[in-house]
Parts: C-alpha cells; sequence; structure tokens
C-alpha cells in the first residue's frame, strides 16, 4: 500500500492529478494549503479496504505516476534518500497508512456514536408526527415545537403539547364580559355556516342575564325567502325587537331606532368568499357607529375553504376600516376533526368567543377552554398529513414577526402620517378595480398636517409618466409618510395655495420654482411665509442693477454653515444671502446660495439658489434644509414603485405611486434626521436587510419595502400574537 501526496495550484487542480493517478475512487486521507497551493494526501481505496484499524495492510504494488502532470510523490519521504534501504522507506510508509487508517476508523466510529436517533425515535418528530396527522400545519407545528426541553418525562408529552396549543389560541375566557360590555355585534361569513341561529342564541344569552329591553335583533339578509321571518321568531319568542334591513339600506338608517339598546346583534347576508359583494357588504357596517364583525367558520370546512373565507373576509374588513379579530365556531358537532380549523385560527391570530355544537337556542353555545380544543383536536388523527396553507412559503418570515411589530410601531410613533400610509397599504387587498377610488376616500378623510407644503414639480419625473406627489410637514418640520397626490390639487397655482389652506394657514409653502406674479401678491397679501428654489440663470435687481443669481458671489453675505447628510454622506451646507427685488416689485426679497460640500474629501456636491420673503431672512434656513432634502424623493419614488410594480403588477397605478412616494419620504426623512430615535431606527431597519449596509436612503428604502411586503405576507399567515402588524 502506498500512500501518495498531489499538489496542486487549487483543489480542482489536485484531484485531477489524484483521479488521474489513483481513478475515481482514490480516498482522500488529508487535504492542507501550503505555500505552493493545495496538497492532498491520497491511497487507492482497495488498499484501503483491506487494512484493520492498526494493522498496516500488505504492501501492493503501485506504478509510479507519469512524469508530467498529473505530479505524485510519495509523501514520506518526497525523494529516495541513499542513507535509508528502501526496506525501512516501505515500513515507513505502511506504517504510516496504518496510523491514519486507525485515526479514521475512530473518527467513523465517534460519528456513528453521536449520530442521532431516528426519525421516529425522536421527541420532536414522534409530536410533529402527531401534529401533522391532527391536521395541524408545518409552520404551526414549528412553533409550537420550538420549545421542546431537552427531555420530557414518560407520560409528560401530551400534556406539554396541549398546554403549548393552547397558549397558542387565544380564546374568551368568560361569556359575561361580552355580554356585559354590550354594543353593536355583526355575524359575518359564508352562506348556510349558522349566523341567523347564533345571533338567537346570543340574543337568547342577554336575555337571561339582562332581560329583554336592552336587546335587539337586526337581519340584512333579504336574498334568502322567509329570512327576515326565521329571526323574527325567534325574537318574538324572546320578547325582544327585530328590525329588517334592505340589502341597498344604510345601517345609520337604524341607529335611532337602536340608540335605547345596549347590545345589537346583526345578522348579515350569507355570501361566498370569493363573491366581489363581500366587500361592499362589510363596508356598509361601519356607518356612524361603532361596529364590531365577528366571522362565523363552519368546524366542517375543508382546511382551503377556511383559509380563504378568514383571507377574504379579513381583507374586506380592512379596506372599510374595520377590525375582524373575533370568530365564532359552528357545526363543532359535524366536524370529523377540529385540528385544522384551530391551525387557522392561531395562524391568523383570531379570538374564539363561542363554540356552537348544535341547533338548540340557548343550550348549544358554549365558551370553551383553549386546552379542552387542543386535547379534541388531538384526540382525532388520520394517516394523511394536510398539505400546507398557501401562505407556507412565507413561513420563514415567523420568527420575525414580534420584531417587525415593534418596528412599525416604533414608525407609527416617531413618523407623522404612517398610520395613514398603513392604511392605504391595506388597499391593496381590495380589488385592484375598487383601489383608486378607496384611496381618493381615504384622501379626503384623512387631514394633512397644518405644518407646511412642499410643492413638487408639476411636471412628469424624468422616464415616467407621473409627477411627484407633493410633500407636507407637521408644525415641528417633520415630513408627514403620507404624500398629497398632484391630481387631487387644482390646476391654477394661486387656487392650489387657497385650497391648501381651505381649512387653515399653513406655516409655509416651500415651491417647486418662482411663484407668478398673482400667486406672489396672494402670499404676500396674507402675509405667508414661502420659499421657492431657482435657477442660477434667474435675474434680479441688486443696486438698481440686474445680475443673474449665479454672479451674486461677491454680494452674498456668508452664513453659518449646517451640517447635513446626503445620500448617506456626511456634508456641509454652506449658505450665503442678499436682498434682491424682481422687476421693481414693493416687496423685497432675500436670494439665498447653497453649496453642498462632502466633509471627507471637500468636493462639491451641489449648488442651489433660492428666493424667499426679506422678512423672513434666518427663519428660511430650515425650509432650505427641507426643499434641500426633498430634491432626492423622486429618484427614490421611481424606485419603490417599480419595486412594488414587481411585488404586485395588479395593483392599480395611483395607490401604487402613493405608496411608493410615502415611504420614499419616510427614508429620506430618516437618513438625513440626527436624532437619537432616528438612528436607532436605522439600525433596525437595516438590520432587516442582513449584513453591513450604509445608511443611505436607498438602503433604507428597501429596508421599509421589505418590512411592509414581510407584514403583508405574515398578514396573510395570521400569526398569533403578532397584534402590532394588522
Amino acid at each position: 500500500m502506498s500512500v501518495l501526496r498531489f499538489t496542486g495550484a487549487n483543489s480542482r487542480d489536485a484531484m485531477r492529478q489524484v483521479r488521474a493517478a489513483l481513478g475515481e475512487d482514490a480516498l482522500i486521507l488529508a487535504n492542507r494549503r501550503t505555500e505552493a497551493g493545495v496538497e492532498v494526501l491520497a491511497m487507492a481505496e482497495p488498499a484501503a479496504a483491506g487494512a484493520s484499524p492498526g494493522e498496516a495492510a500488505p504492501p501492493a504494488p503501485v506504478e509510479p505516476p507519469p512524469a508530467s502532470p498529473p505530479r505524485a510523490e510519495p509523501s514520506v519521504p518526497p525523494a529516495p534518500m541513499p542513507a535509508s534501504p528502501p526496506a525501512a522507506q516501505d515500513e515507513a510508509l505502511q506504517a504510516m497508512s496504518a496510523r491514519l487508517l486507525q485515526e479514521m476508523q475512530e473518527m467513523r466510529s465517534l460519528l456513528a456514536a453521536q449520530r442521532p436517533e431516528t426519525a421516529a425515535d425522536t421527541p420532536r418528530q414522534r409530536l410533529a408526527g402527531w401534529l401533522a396527522e391532527s391536521g395541524f400545519s408545518r409552520p404551526v407545528a414549528d412553533e409550537v415545537l420550538a420549545g421542546l426541553p431537552e427531555s420530557l418525562a414518560d407520560g409528560d408529552e401530551e400534556s406539554w403539547l396541549v398546554a403549548r396549543l393552547a397558549g397558542r389560541l387565544p380564546v374568551q375566557e368568560d361569556e359575561l364580559a361580552l355580554l356585559d360590555r354590550g354594543g353593536i355585534l355583526a355575524l359575518v361569513g359564508p352562506t348556510g355556516v349558522g349566523k341567523t341561529t347564533t345571533a338567537a342564541k346570543l340574543a337568547a344569552r342577554y336575555v337571561m342575564r339582562h332581560g329583554p329591553d336592552q336587546v335587539a335583533l337586526v337581519s340584512t339578509d333579504g336574498f334568502r325567502i322567509g329570512a327576515h321571518e326565521q329571526l323574527r321568531i325567534y325574537a318574538e319568542l324572546l320578547g325582544i325587537p327585530m328590525h329588517g334591513l334592505d340589502l341597498d339600506e344604510p345601517l345609520e338608517a337604524l341607529l335611532p331606532a337602536l340608540a335605547d339598546r345596549r347590545f345589537v346583534i346583526i345578522d348579515t347576508v350569507g355570501m361566498s368568499q370569493r363573491d366581489q359583494r363581500v366587500i361592499d357588504q362589510v363596508a356598509r357596517l361601519k356607518g356612524g357607529a361603532a361596529v364590531r364583525p365577528v366571522l362565523l367558520l363552519n368546524a366542517a370546512s375543508q382546511p382551503e375553504a377556511l383559509e380563504e373565507v378568514i383571507t377574504n373576509y379579513r381583507q374586506a374588513a380592512r379596506a372599510a376600516g374595520l377590525a375582524l379579530d373575533d370568530c365564532v365556531i359552528s357545526k363543532q358537532d359535524e366536524a370529523g376533526s377540529l385540528g385544522p380549523l384551530l391551525d387557522a385560527l392561531m395562524r391568523h391570530g383570531l379570538r374564539l368567543l363561542f363554540v356552537a355544537h348544535g341547533q338548540r337556542v340557548p343550550e348549544d353555545l358554549a365558551v370553551v377552554e383553549a386546552a379542552t380544543l387542543a386535547r379534541q383536536a388531538l384526540a382525532v388523527r388520520r394517516a394523511a398529513v394536510r398539505r400546507p396553507p398557501p401562505s407556507a412559503g412565507v413561513a420563514t418570515l415567523l420568527g420575525q414577526g414580534r420584531r417587525l411589530a415593534a418596528l412599525l410601531a416604533a414608525l407609527r410613533e416617531r413618523i407623522p402620517g404612517f398610520h395613514d400610509l398603513e392604511a392605504a397599504w391595506a388597499l391593496a387587498g381590495v380589488p385592484p378595480s375598487l383601489q383608486a377610488m378607496r384611496l381618493d376616500a381615504l384622501l379626503a378623510r384623512t387631514e394633512p398636517p397644518r405644518g407646511s407644503r412642499v410643492w413638487m414639480p408639476r411636471a412628469w419625473v424624468r422616464g415616467e409618466e407621473w409627477s411627484q406627489p407633493d410633500l407636507c410637514l407637521d408644525p415641528a418640520g417633520q415630513w408627514s409618510a403620507l404624500p398629497w397626490p398632484q391630481h387631487l390639487a387644482p390646476a391654477g397655482e394661486r387656487e392650489r395655495l387657497a385650497e391648501a389652506e381651505a381649512a387653515g394657514p399653513l406655516g409655509a409653502h416651500l415651491l417647486a420654482g418662482l411663484p407668478g406674479e398673482a400667486a406672489r401678491g396672494w402670499l404676500a397679501d396674507r402675509r405667508r411665509d414661502w420659499v421657492a428654489q431657482v435657477r442660477g440663470s434667474l435675474r434680479v435687481e441688486v443696486g438698481g442693477e440686474r445680475h443673474s443669481l449665479a454672479s451674486l458671489e461677491a454680494a452674498m453675505t456668508p452664513r453659518q454653515p449646517r451640517g447635513v447628510r446626503w445620500r448617506g454622506r456626511e456634508a456641509e451646507l454652506r449658505l450665503a444671502a442678499c436682498p434682491v427685488t424682481l422687476g421693481g416689485e414693493p416687496g423685497p426679497l432675500r436670494a439665498w446660495r447653497g453649496e453642498l460640500v462632502d466633509l471627507d474629501s471637500a468636493r462639491s456636491l451641489k449648488r442651489c439658489f433660492w428666493l424667499a420673503p426679506e422678512a423672513l431672512r434666518g427663519r428660511a434656513v430650515p425650509l432650505l434644509l427641507a426643499q434641500l432634502a426633498a430634491d432626492a424623493l423622486p429618484a427614490l419614488t421611481r424606485r419603490a414603485n417599480r419595486r412594488l410594480a414587481e411585488a404586485d403588477p395588479a395593483m392599480a397605478p395611483a395607490l401604487r405611486l402613493t405608496l411608493a412616494a410615502g415611504l420614499a419620504a419616510v427614508a429620506a426623512q430618516l437618513e438625513a434626521s440626527g436624532e437619537a430615535w432616528a438612528i436607532s431606527l436605522r439600525g433596525e431597519l437595516l438590520g432587516l436587510l442582513g449584513g453591513r449596509r450604509r445608511a443611505s436612503a436607498e438602503t433604507l428604502l428597501e429596508a421599509l419595502l421589505h418590512l411592509e411586503l414581510a407584514r403583508e405576507a405574515l398578514r396573510e399567515l395570521g400569526s398569533v400574537g403578532l397584534e402590532g402588524l394588522h
């Protein structure tokens, strides 16, 4: 037996030599990097197979490798040494080979001893199989088993698993808490799920506790023959009023008649989850009163149908501005297995109020403990494992859920209008044909901050067929996350200014160009602050002579430089100003010149010119900084718009542009701010992307897109306990 050494420029070259000399079955004993490249020790497999631990294999003739590449040499010694006879060399090689083989056998024995138990023997795999056979999906199983202790005593596996499942299933613990709370409860869900019977059961429970004087029933089901009459019979038996609401009649029409009722239960018309009218029906519940929707789920439904019902009804509720977080299980007595249903509730975070298990009113309605339901689900096992829910491809995001929720909460707290931007994002769940209309309605009822308005250029962004939406600033000078689309503003310049101040005066107007004479007069009459970014070629009068702004450097007085962040760099804005007039206009103006300089290289990055009323003087500086930062928005919005188009090609262009511009504004503001909270948020956002990233507006935008898309995926997945994501 012979151990040969092969040296190559890299691993591939060395292995090519091994295969050429010893064939494909060569046994690799060791490899290491040397100054010459990669060194590999190898031997022929037959020789290795014939050796036993601690015993050298008998010498086998090995033909020397060819003189040309591949180059192979005996590892010990590298060349014939006259001082050692051939027999001594063979003995040394055999001893080395035996030692190497013994070490290999010991390693194999150690690995065999450490090999994990078979899948059927590990507690984790046994419990995972139990969950799968009971109808639970892989994402839920992974989360439940994440806290599996290293060892469980015999007989404790079931109780541990029941406790873990129960901890993930939010339930109403006290029936009286719901009845005492009162309010308007709307039962929604597909046809035949048991809404009418459940409404009667809830009303009967309330009458038994509080009497008939404070409860009423409402039916909106005008489709089914006798639907109103069925509920009316229950109402008469209970001695309570029942009102019928036509399909096209708003809920507000009944509110006066319900004013003296503490608990109102609405039995809505049953509709398939695929019916487009579901959105309109849920939207009718919001107007004029605080309505709490409750979803009825048939325990006997197929897992795929349950998934579709929950997803579509929750999307419809979000589009209407309602939170659909509660459910009632019906027809439990008809269900073959509870596992798929409980799995859906856990993933979507739905709170279970009641379980209905028969037709008797009011007996067959109960509050059930989560542990009892979990035990019932585990008691039914089947060989066929259910396939994952449609959204299981994003199950890897589950571990990020609470982190995303905390980050979203921080953005809502610190960024003005971020909650409104999220409301706009929720419209992505509405059919595309309705998205633009719903967006206009959202903007119409949203009051912009009464700070300042940044008016972006009215022309299309270069290479695109849209104009950058305008931006609102709150009184503290922070940008609002919800932009203002230009198509909502009047066409005339003065009309736009007046419309923006219809609800009250703004702090200032930041204009993308010099306002016309009429607009300047309007601003002067109302003593409004404004700044206008202009070209350096604009000619103004100084001392009775006309000059371009770019030529006034000598006449301008330098101001205190301002430190800014510009596209991920630390920079300094060097300002200078002087008084000017425009063509003999009586109102004096002040011309500003700004040069942005990179602090590291001292290179000039950008030059800007502005005009502002002379009376504004130094108060113009914060406005100039805000407008300078806004220059980056069109490029950021273009980037976000294209990413959103890739993620959701069906999204309406108006909604996509609004979301893109809002995310761009948040990214630019976070990049420019030196506040401690902004620095912390930058770190959290960049952490979502992994690796080391520079905190530029572009990378922050990518992180915000990742955050929103991950939040949508998790909302579709319905992770329990992630309330901050909704």
